[in-house]
């Protein structure tokens, strides 16, 4: 499976699902999920856009057993309520796995050896507050969610990566990115909530988000 991801000039974070710029986006389903997962499985959708500044993202969840607790940058983010976007740059280094918990936070790394070992993997570097300058998030949840939400409830999650941010962790060389393709793959998890899950874009051969060779093609329009 790709994606094509379209160019549009001003695009605002908080602005609703099918308005302002985010109607002209294509929509990815997160719907693959592992057969380990509860049967809860939210409906997860994501839209990608870009411009000459970077990359921008909306997921959408409808939701249920909602629950976020980690509140501080780079704490493990994937045992909340989370959706996830994964990105292999063209020309650069390594992939970056962004992790964004429902209530704001996130965790992010540049993965270049995604082979596990006891440290962890083979080789990779945590960002720093530096590493990821500019980039923009939002969301429709608080900050903590807990007690869980156990009603349905539906929320937004936003962000913006400047080009910037890969340059500097990737080696990505300053480049248009219309007509590039990159590669990625995207994610919802809840590993600590009552009904824990774990759904992706594209299908994976193993119980592992992080295998780059299943990542699929996103083109820059």
């Amino acid at each position: 499976m790709s994606y094509i991801v379209r160019y549009a000039r001003n695009v605002e974070l908080n602005a609703p699902w099918n308005e302002a710029a985010w109607k002209t986006a294509d929509i990815v389903n997160i719907n693959i999920f592992r057969d380990r997962s509860t049967d809860h499985h939210p409906e997860t959708q994501c839209k990608l856009l870009y411009n000459e500044n970077g990359i921008y993202g909306l997921f959408q969840v409808k939701d249920r057993y909602v629950r976020s607790i980690s509140t501080k940058f780079q704490e493990s983010v994937c045992r909340d309520s989370c959706v996830e976007f994964f990105v292999e740059p063209a020309g650069g280094k390594g992939y970056l796995n962004f992790e964004f918990n429902c209530g704001g936070n996130m965790l992010v790394s540049r993965i270049v050896n995604a082979a596990r070992t006891e440290n962890g993997f083979a080789e990779y570097y945590k960002l720093t507050e530096d590493d990821v300058a500019g980039m923009e998030q939002f969301t429709t949840m608080p900050p903590v969610v807990e007690p869980e939400i156990t009603e349905p409830v539906t929320w937004r999650r936003g962000f913006f990566i400047p080009l910037s941010v890969f340059e500097k962790t990737t080696g990505l060389q300053s480049a248009e990115l219309s007509g590039q393709t990159w590669r990625a793959n995207l994610y919802k998890c809840a590993d600590k909530t009552s009904h824990p899950h774990w759904a992706s874009w594209q299908p994976l051969t193993a119980t592992n988000f992080h295998l780059p060779e299943c990542f699929g093609k996103i083109t820059f329009e």
